[in-house]
């Protein structure tokens, strides 16, 4: 007589394409199935990408990302979600209404900028993160230049990390991880509520190819967290997790290859 198979943690990317399969949607779901959990995605915008930068991106009419997490929330349920590129203020609004009776963790990544410097949120949107979305998480996860994009602050060296948690700390987030990987030295990160400190350091890797670094990094913490991890410890296992993806990153196309997500089982 077979045994019933148990259903594994469930948790849901809201965020944009790649076509490259690098970041957004591709990387989230491929990083959800290396830590053991479901991943169920709402499609935020299409974007036309590869290894050289993005190409076109095209939002999804509000309705449209409203009826996919209703489909998905309501019948499957989740245990934690993962925002990422959300495109423009009309869309921030829509997910963060969404988010507020969730009753899961929500990592938010404020997506602004992609690993090749092009546009991924309308400068219109910033007000409805700030004041919207980034008070729904239970995470916010940005890099340095999104932070300054979101508080004005600048972080040049490592004692300025504190400043820069502050201030994103000062929109609502319960934790702040502020990633200073693209600071001189170590990869060194802060997670912080405002009153415990957690330093995560490790070693800087000489590879170029780490696109979807960031949509993985989220993505890694809101799959420990739906396991049932305090944030402290989820956001450890994810930094270990993604510092493996990126020491086996590999070239792909003619630009800035992807992290590895399957690391662990090549």
């Amino acid at each position: 007589m077979a045994s019933e198979t148990s259903t594994p943690p469930r948790v849901l990317t809201v965020a944009g394409s790649d076509s490259g399969g690098g970041a957004g949607i591709q990387a989230d779901l491929k990083t959800m199935l290396a830590l053991g959990v479901h991943g169920m995605s709402v499609l935020t915008a299409v974007t036309a990408q590869n290894s050289r930068g993005v190409h076109g991106a095209w939002p999804l009419p509000a309705e449209v990302v409203r009826a996919q997490f209703r489909s998905v929330v309501d019948d499957i349920g989740v245990q934690a979600v993962k925002t990422g590129m959300l495109a423009s203020a009309e869309l921030v609004e829509t997910v963060a209404a969404l988010l507020t009776d969730v009753g899961a963790p929500v990592v938010v990544d404020p997506v602004g900028i992609s690993k090749h410097g092009d546009a991924l949120l309308a400068a219109t949107a910033l007000d409805a993160v700030r004041t919207k979305l980034l008070p729904t998480a239970t995470v916010a996860t940005p890099n340095l230049d999104e932070v300054a994009q979101l508080t004005g602050v600048r972080v040049a060296a490592e004692d300025d990390l504190r400043r820069a948690a502050d201030a994103v700390l000062g929109y609502g987030p319960a934790w702040a991880l502020i990633k200073g990987g693209h600071l001189a030295g170590d990869a060194v990160d802060l997670l912080t509520d405002g009153s415990e400190e957690h330093w995560l350091r490790s070693a800087r890797l000489d590879n170029r190819h780490t696109h979807g670094t960031g949509c993985t990094l989220a993505s890694a913490i809101a799959s420990e967290l739906a396991k049932g991890r305090t944030v402290p410890a989820a956001v450890a296992g994810a930094k270990e997790y993604v510092t493996g993806a990126i020491a086996a990153g590999f070239p792909l196309g003619g630009g800035i290859g992807p992290v590895d997500h399957g690391w662990r089982t090549r």
